[in-house]
């Protein structure tokens, strides 16, 4: 009996999970979510979904937008988030087919839709318990069969109604899209072109798709939707410019590069071909199989081409640093910097970099770097863990403890980063701005109803961290220890 009535629960959970799961990047890891991060595919998206985002009445710095890790065709909306699967760029043809599905998840964000459909899920809930009620009695009474039989009801009532509200949702943000593509004067006709695709791929897998079972309108149902509104669009013949599709095209070579298997990407793009776009996706190809002094000679190729491209300078100071050429690494990867100085997460591989030469100037810089990346995207766990290394490397003890804490609580371990905030904390100056810091997450990362008293700090104008021996102490002498 236990067995049969936790199916259904099981199955709801399923969806919650479908709808739920990477909503927030550390929900999104405990769902097995894999997150990607790179400067140039997130500066291609956001140009794309800022301007839909005023259309809609969104403030862009309320939502964060994720790369996800999964080369199948999806993106997904709710609450202050929005997700884009690596596959939906390498699936697009146009930028505008990219925007349209943007368009469609700002739909999803304008309408509140997450929020709403924890009532549809509620609802639909009501006819899963009433049917778990009641086959519960029926085999209490001896009557299994039944019991089987009025739990499937319940399940099948509940799960076709939340599965109809899915449907409807979708249908309203679909619309919503062609309203905010119109207000930036872009075409609709790539969400036509998108649909029609997914339709054909429909066609061509030859499944038997039950339209009362899906959470989306059917490709075909969709299409036949928007077509005639998105026609009468006076910006439908709209086109995208060339440098667009040609950087969609890099994108889409250098994602390929990464996530495909590097023998396919090498077979796909043979050296024959000396397009922009064949030498992007080989010089990473390359670059996974420790092919370095070919990944190299493409990507240099591309440097001495577009030398004002910082993505280009940062993949090639990324092969070097990872091969161990920290030095050599430094060079591209300032040029990067220098050329994008906004982007956090070059400043984060040009500390890594200075960090890894071994140097003692290099070190003061690298601590440098990884700051001013943590003002452009202070909940970086990954930056925050690189300070610690560095002030570790640095022989700063409190200081390496502190910003462990930083990483661990942006990563979503709490208890690690109240350990380390208290390690952190003894140490450091009452009052100052670096105490107050490790106050503030031992005080939001103490479990409720314990005593989130805070360790004994040390007294003002004192600052305790690892003493170091003298170069050469004279024998009478006796090393200051602090």
């Amino acid at each position: 009996m236990g067995r049969l009535i936790q199916l259904p629960v099981l199955q709801l959970s399923l969806i919650l999970i479908a709808f739920w799961a990477a909503l927030a990047p550390s929900t999104a890891n405990a769902q097995g979510i894999s997150l990607l991060r790179d400067a140039e595919i997130e500066e291609f998206i956001e140009d794309y979904s800022y301007p839909i985002f005023e259309a809609a009445g969104i403030p862009k710095d309320s939502i964060e937008i994720l790369l996800v890790n999964d080369l199948s065709f999806n993106a997904f909306a709710g609450g202050r988030f929005m997700g884009v699967n690596a596959g939906l760029l390498t699936f697009a043809q146009t930028p505008n087919q990219v925007e349209a599905v943007i368009a469609h998840e700002a739909g999803h964000l304008a309408g509140n839709h997450s929020a709403r459909t924890q009532e549809a899920i509620a609802n639909a809930s009501r006819p899963l318990i009433l049917g778990l009620i009641l086959a519960a009695g029926a085999i209490a009474a001896g009557a299994p069969e039944a019991g089987i039989g009025l739990l499937g009801l319940g399940q099948t009532v509940g799960t076709a109604n939340f599965l109809k509200y899915s449907r409807g949702q979708e249908s309203s943000a679909d619309a919503a899209s062609i309203t905010y593509l119109n207000k930036i004067g872009h075409s609709s006709k790539g969400a036509l072109e998108i649909w029609r695709r997914q339709r054909n791929n429909q066609i061509i897998r030859g499944r038997q798709i039950n339209p009362y079972y899906v959470t989306h309108p059917l490709a075909s149902t969709r299409l036949n939707a928007l077509k005639t509104r998105a026609e009468a669009s006076p910006y439908f013949d709209v086109v995208d410019p060339p440098e667009e599709i040609y950087r969609l095209e890099m994108i889409q070579a250098k994602i390929h590069g990464f996530l495909s298997d590097p023998e396919s990407v090498l077979v796909r793009h043979p050296i024959e071909d000396q397009s922009d776009q064949a030498r992007y996706a080989r010089a990473v190809a390359y670059y996974r199989i420790a092919r370095l002094d070919e990944a190299l000679s493409e990507i240099n190729y591309l440097t001495s081409q577009y030398g004002d491209n910082p993505y280009y300078h940062e993949l090639q100071g990324q092969m070097l640093y990872e091969s161990g050429r920290a030095k050599d690494a430094v060079a591209p990867q300032t040029k990067a910097v220098k050329l994008k100085p906004d982007s956090a997460l070059l400043r984060i591989s040009l500390g890594r970099s200075l960090l890894g030469t071994g140097d003692k100037p290099d070190r003061a810089k690298s601590i440098a770097e990884f700051k001013r990346a943590l003002l452009l995207e202070r909940s970086n766990s990954f930056a925050w863990f690189e300070l610690a290394r560095a002030y570790g490397a640095d022989e700063n003890e409190p200081m390496a403890n502190l910003a462990t804490a930083e990483s661990r609580y942006y990563g979503g371990a709490s208890r690690d980063a109240n350990s380390f905030a208290r390690r952190a904390i003894v140490s450091l100056r009452q009052g100052s701005s670096e105490w107050r810091q490790a106050a503030d997450i031992i005080l939001a990362t103490t479990p409720k109803g314990q005593d989130p008293r805070l360790p004994k700090a040390l007294p003002p104008g004192e600052r305790k961290t690892k003493p170091k021996a003298p170069e050469e102490p004279k024998k009478q002498e006796v090393p200051d220890p602090t």
